[in-house]
């Protein structure tokens, strides 16, 4: 499937708001390749949604579920306090700190119900006989990896497709078990650098995430071995994402740095660095989706300064345009770094 795109190029699945069917439509639409984000959102708005771009394109597309994790076992009760004091401060109440599964099963039973051409997962594996069922449906099944030994369990599980994310990576790290003490909950490897161990480790084909934003990041990832090249930071300013106004305002200054952080949802993330970044990172437990559900109600609040505004390394490369404008022009800017390789080392 991603082996025939006209340009190498997928819309990364990006749950909260900005990937909406217009932008997942545009972009496949362009000759690229567009997931949905189901995380956060009802199975009843996760089926509007998928019908929603059917009718916006007859191309294909894909949806991405994140595979619920285990109950966090680290006490957050001294973190439910800071965020009880710091929400008291910006006007609103702290959320409920729950453990939950996102609504994981009934959400598989929707894409499988659907056929939806891709079903891509992250945080961990999809057990071996969901994926021989989505299989039998049709769907090409995607798991995103971050290191050779999750690869090797994808591979192990029937994934068709691995989506490697380097570290530069805006938004949650993929990683099926956070370790709870490095910033990035385990092994952090560059995209080139993951790409490469990864092909080391299986032979399955390889899609590449993480600061990728021009047609010569694509090229990079594709001499590296990968058969496609995953965006999401670069969507982000295009007007038919769903990005916070505030987040939007933030990224086109391009001042702020970006760093990995617990503080916002007790998961390893890369966001631009604000006042809650900075202060709360400290004292982060590693408690996903609890501690999500406890600052989010602070996060709505709309302030800059306690919103998580995810973005890889790179979101200052990124430019606002309309998505199917953006999927042509990194297409050109491929084939011209392509075209230029080839004329300074010429066959023969």
């Amino acid at each position: 499937m991603f082996h025939t795109l006209a340009v190498p190029v997928i819309a990364a699945p990006m749950a909260g708001g900005p990937s909406t069917p217009e932008l997942v439509a545009a972009v496949s639409e362009a000759g690229g390749f567009g997931f949905l984000a189901a995380g956060y959102v009802t199975v009843e708005q996760l089926a509007e949604k998928i019908t929603r771009t059917s009718e916006l394109t007859s191309k294909p597309f894909g949806v991405n579920l994140f595979v619920p994790g285990t109950r966090p076992t680290a006490d957050i009760s001294s973190y439910v306090q800071r965020v009880t004091s710091y929400a008291e401060k910006v006007g609103a109440a702290p959320g409920d700190p729950r453990w939950d599964d996102d609504n994981y099963a009934a959400k598989l039973e929707l894409v499988l119900a659907l056929r939806v051409p891709a079903v891509s997962f992250t945080f961990g594996l999809p057990d071996v006989d969901d994926v021989r069922r989505l299989k039998a449906a049709g769907s090409t099944v995607v798991v995103t990896v971050t290191t050779p030994s999750e690869a090797r369990q994808a591979q192990q599980i029937g994934a068709d497709v691995v989506c490697v994310q380097g570290s530069d990576a805006g938004g949650h790290r993929g990683t099926f078990v956070d370790d709870g003490v490095s910033p990035g909950g385990g092994d952090l490897y560059g995209t080139l650098a993951a790409i490469r161990l990864v092909r080391a480790a299986v032979g399955l084909p390889v899609i590449a995430t993480g600061g990728l934003v021009t047609g010569a990041d694509v090229a990079a990832v594709l001499a590296a071995g990968a058969v496609a090249a995953q965006l999401g930071t670069a969507f982000l300013g295009c007007p038919e994402a769903g990005t916070n106004a505030a987040q939007r305002e933030a990224l086109a200054a391009g001042v702020r740095r970006t760093a990995l952080t617990r503080a916002f949802s007790g998961r390893p993330a890369r966001g631009l660095v604000n006042r809650f970044l900075v202060e709360q990172s400290p004292y982060a437990p590693a408690a996903y989706p609890n501690v999500h559900h406890l600052t989010r109600p602070v996060r709505a609040t709309g302030e800059v300064e306690v919103m998580s505004l995810w973005a890889g390394t790179t979101y200052p490369l990124a430019t606002a345009e309309p998505a199917g404008e953006l999927v042509r022009r990194i297409g050109a800017e491929l084939s011209e770094t392509i075209n230029s390789l080839a004329e300074r080392f010429p066959r023969g």
